[in-house]
């Protein structure tokens, strides 16, 4: 789905991004200095290596479930569960099935 994300419009985030076959796709929804909030949709078996952020960020599950490695411990997260990946901590995330999530940085 192309759609075009618009504000101050009530929107099912489930419906702003679609999967696609044996990749990761992502869009994002807003941007400014103070951080971003981005929509992911993963394939099964798809997935971010590990790596860290200067910034606090958060994952929010929307469908399905996610690995969600921090500090190299192993948390689950599933569709309405939500968890914050903190600055400068190694974090890595894995789709044993597919999962879409909403990113939400916040710079400082």
């Amino acid at each position: 789905m192309d759609q075009k994300i618009e504000k101050a419009t009530v929107l099912r985030p489930n419906d702003v991004i679609d999967y696609a076959d044996g990749g990761i796709v992502s869009k994002e929804f807003a941007h400014s200095q103070a951080g971003s909030i981005t929509f992911f949709a993963f394939d099964e078996g798809q997935g971010l290596s590990e790596h860290s952020a200067p910034f606090d960020a958060t994952v929010q599950v929307i469908d399905g479930e996610a690995e969600v490695r921090i500090d190299g411990v192993a948390h689950t997260v599933k569709a309405g569960e939500m968890i914050i990946m903190p600055a400068n901590h190694p974090h890595a995330l894995h789709a044993h099935q597919r999962f879409k999530m909403i990113l939400t940085m916040i710079r400082g």
